[in-house]
């Protein structure tokens, strides 16, 4: 095995071992992190003072289960069998692996969260009856498992901070070998609500996860690392074409609209509202009974009068419904609620490739129960055709670092702290029916046509099996049928797995018929996969009927520099149909920002009011702005100058150089300074032709520009190298921030929208040094302004990092990005963290403010 990081080898960071108990060689766990300082009042009033709800078995919780006419859950494992299950992967024999996370808050104060107690177990059902009867402990001896994946001869599992691969070589159903394909899958003894998770291969032929900056490539018995945006907290999903779907606790369902390689194409792009989008806009939810056992239960919004959550507080493990044995429900997309006991169902809509979800129903819920330890936390397609539900069937929930007070009093009031022993997973079928798991042949040639089968997760396995086996002889019957199969999904299957073995370099003919399929998905697949060779069939295209194909062909031909290229980007951006053809054209034509404005405002007919109203003006001189070219810039302010006052389009490139977000609710982040040559005389003609919505724009403008001898403006700051001790603090917090931080932050600093805010040109990370190190130390809780927006998250205390690491972590971030403000020494950590040894709760926006500690 090989692993292949930013496409160069780097040597395997673990070896294959023989069986002996078989865990991993235990690195030194951490205890877990400390309880949260931002807990909310310390004596709450119970407002809703219910009895301790009984204990009840598995018979007894399936009674409470309530679910739509025409449907039934059916228990299909519970314990003794398997305990705290949290994540489900099906191999192609229908055999499920099964993390138990069997540390998790065992207790209040979560013992026992830093000791070897979990484990994978494989489940089978031997007899067909949708049972598993026989329950094998595939891998043992784990510490806080967050993800498994079935994979080969066995699965990929997530035990921070390693993501794993597991072998059974001689067929027991017991792992005898393993190899370690990422050491910084999560931290090791890191905070469970906030780490990668779910490994999940999508269509893409890419194992992508919740919540991690990279993604993996297997192929050919190598993994291939590199890094992209993610998105989501806990689970994942994809629909029939690939989109990835995910959410956050409060957040019921966002999509990466396009793939987020695009936005790597083009860094200058900082705006990418296709990413983290947010389908589903309506956070209301309803339980059956009261739930007064939230975490801001004590709050007024949280939990209706009559005790009843009012809207998603935990909501995990979304699901799009690919299955044949429900066809009313397929493309409907359900997301497990544990502090509501419920799973919710959402219907979806799209127009020009941009998705909506909506509420199934108002008032009700797909799935409810009356039982307080139902916490369905993942919802799965199966083998079979039916819809999984996980249940970590406990009273406990929400992790120690995040339980207020009021929520701990609920706890201990109402006896929900034990059993722990307990866990459930359920499907959902249809009344009367008894669905048997499908099965695929072990002859590779004899998969292919599963490829076309009814059900998504059938298609998905056999995609991922044909292309991990790599056998070249089954390519003439793939290619066979990316043309004759039955369905569009199946054709579009079969093109992606033809991409992961490699063979459509080789295959154009098969793309060449694609491009002119009758089904629009199958078009955009084809135009997503298509290279440099096929551009004179892509310029052919540009009067496809279907916006979201002409958004990807745009994408593609946006790249290419040549007359006809950037003439048919112009004849795509005039047909229009879709918001998405910003993010398409802006992403591809890096460098070449200030000439494709150029070519929008001087073509003829161009109806500059609507563009600017699109905001692809505004994206493309905030890229030009963002290049900080001083030539370029100039010559942008040129372009601006003769454009008619009065018009909004000359308003939308002034937008763009002035940095204002295409996001309403954001607002502008002052540039740094950029020095040109001399003053543009063009400035002077927008201040002297500037209309009253423009003068202040120009006023942002000028005041983000400098050159000699201008008034009040200081001269180009000299940047102060960092000595040898420092310089080795910045690499040491480089490798901690992307093992720690990025997931959340992101690897290029900017945040993600739902989860954690920006940290390029932030005021809280470069203003006084103290000022990060306590938000480190004792975390941040409440509304904080952060790049021109107000953002209501809670960051926890880091605990875990000793003042090297903080020093090291926060120079990296004080140098990185063009910062420019001053490294941090162990002893400011000291200073500080001895200053403030008797904090128990978090920081707030309005006790930062004052700072008098530190160094700037």
């Amino acid at each position: 095995m090989m692993i292949l990081r930013f496409a160069l080898v780097f040597s395997l960071a673990a070896h294959l071992c023989a069986p002996s108990g078989f865990a991993v060689e235990a690195a030194k766990v951490p205890p877990p992190d400390k309880k949260g300082s931002n807990r909310g009042p310390e004596n709450p009033e119970l407002k809703f003072k219910l009895p301790p709800p009984p204990v009840l078995s598995p018979e007894q919780e399936l009674k409470t289960l309530k679910l739509p006419k025409g449907y039934k859950a059916q228990l299909v494992a519970s314990e003794p069998m398997i305990e705290t299950p949290i994540e489900i992967s099906w191999d192609d024999q229908g055999r499920m692996y099964v993390i138990e996370m069997r540390g998790y808050m065992n207790d209040i104060n979560a013992a026992g969260e830093d000791k070897p107690i979990c484990r994978v177990s494989r489940l089978e059902d031997t007899d067909g009856d949708g049972v598993m009867d026989k329950a094998t402990v595939f891998v043992d001896k784990l510490v806080m498992p967050r993800g498994v994946m079935a994979l080969g001869d066995g699965c990929l599992v997530s035990e921070p901070p390693n993501l794993t691969f597991y072998h059974d070589t001689d067929g027991d159903g017991v792992a005898d070998k393993h190899e370690v394909i990422a050491e910084n899958y999560a931290r090791l003894g890191g905070q469970p609500e906030h780490m990668a998770n779910t490994p999940t291969w999508c269509m893409d032929n890419w194992i992508w996860s919740a919540a991690h900056s990279e993604r993996f490539r297997y192929s050919g018995g190598k993994f291939i690392v590199e890094p992209t945006r993610s998105g989501g907290q806990w689970g994942l999903g994809q629909d029939d074409w690939g989109r990835r779907y995910y959410n956050y606790n409060s957040d019921l369902l966002r999509c990466d609209l396009l793939p987020p390689q695009m936005y790597l194409r083009n860094p200058n792009v900082k705006d990418m509202p296709a990413l983290n989008y947010q389908v589903m806009k309506d956070q209301a939810t309803w339980p059956v009974v009261p739930t007064p056992g939230v975490n801001r239960g004590y709050t007024d919004k949280q939990l209706r009068p009559d005790g009843r959550l009012a809207t998603v507080t935990g909501t995990c493990g979304p699901c799009v419904y690919r299955g044949d044995l429900m066809k009313e429900l397929r493309g409907n997309v359900f997301a497990a609620e544990p502090c509501g006991m419920l799973v919710k169902r959402m219907t979806t809509s799209e127009t020009g490739g941009v998705v909506t979800a909506s509420q199934a129903y108002q008032g009700k819920e797909f799935l409810t129960s009356t039982d307080e330890r139902f916490r369905p936390v993942n919802v799965n397609n199966g083998p079979d055709g039916a819809l999984y539900i996980v249940d970590i069937a406990r009273g406990i929930v929400q992790h120690k670092a995040f339980i207020t007070h009021y929520l701990e009093a609920n706890i201990k009031a109402r006896d929900l702290e034990q059993p722990i022993n307990l866990g459930r997973i359920w499907r959902i079928i249809p009344e009367k029916s008894a669905p048997v798991a499908v099965k695929l042949p072990k002859a590779t040639a004899d998969i292919v046509p599963f490829l076309d089968h009814a059900n998504g997760h059938i298609r998905d396995t056999a995609q991922r099996v044909l292309v991990e086996r790599g056998d070249a002889s089954v390519i003439p019957a793939i290619k066979a049928l990316a043309v004759t199969a039955k369905t569009p999904q199946g054709r579009v299957q079969s093109l992606w797995t033809l991409e992961g073995l490699n063979a459509l370099t080789a295959a154009p003919e098969v793309l060449i018929t694609a491009l002119k399929d009758s089904s629009d998905k199958v078009r955009v697949a084809a135009v997503r996969l298509s290279n440099a060779s096929l551009v004179p069939q892509m310029l052919a295209m540009t009067s496809d009927s279907s916006a979201e194909v002409r958004v990807h062909l745009a994408a593609q031909l946006s790249a290419q520099a040549s007359p006809e290229a950037k003439a048919a980007v112009l004849v795509l951006l005039k047909k229009g149909g879709s918001p998405l053809l910003n993010d398409a054209i802006a992403t591809g034509v890096r460098g070449r920002e200030l000439e494709m404005l150029q070519e929008i405002v001087t073509a003829p007919g161009a109806k500059l009011d609507e563009l600017a109203k699109s905001g692809l003006l505004q994206m493309l001189a905030n890229c030009v702005m963002n290049e900080r070219r001083a030539a370029r810039v100039t010559q942008l302010l040129e372009l601006v100058s003769k454009q008619n006052p009065s018009g909004s389009h000359q308003i939308a490139l002034l937008n763009g150089m002035a940095g204002i977000p295409l996001d309403k609710k954001s607002k502008p982040v002052p540039r740094k300074l950029l020095y040109l040559d001399a003053k543009p005389e063009s400035l002077n003609i927008l201040k002297a032709n500037a209309e009253k919505d423009a003068k202040k724009l120009v006023s942002i403008v000028d005041a983000a520009l400098a050159w000699p001898d201008k008034p009040g403006v200081p001269p180009p700051p000299v940047v102060v190298p960092l000595t040898a001790e420092q310089q080795a603090r910045f690499d040491k917090g480089k490798v901690i921030f992307a093992s720690l931080c990025a997931a959340c932050h992101q690897p290029t600093g900017t945040g993600l929208d739902g989860l954690a805010p920006p940290l390029v040109d932030s005021d809280w990370l470069l203003g006084p040094a103290d000022r990060p190190i306590k938000i480190v130390l004792h975390g941040v809780g409440g509304a904080m302004p952060v790049g021109g927006r107000i953002w209501r998250l809670e960051m926890p205390p880091l605990p875990i990092l000793d003042d090297e690491q903080i020093a090291s972590t926060l120079t990296y971030l004080r140098r990185e990005w063009e910062h420019n403000a001053s490294p941090v020494s162990p002893a400011d950590v000291a200073k500080v963290r001895a200053a403030n040894a008797k904090r128990t709760k978090a920081w707030t926006a309005e006790e930062l403010k004052p700072t008098t500690v530190g160094k700037k």
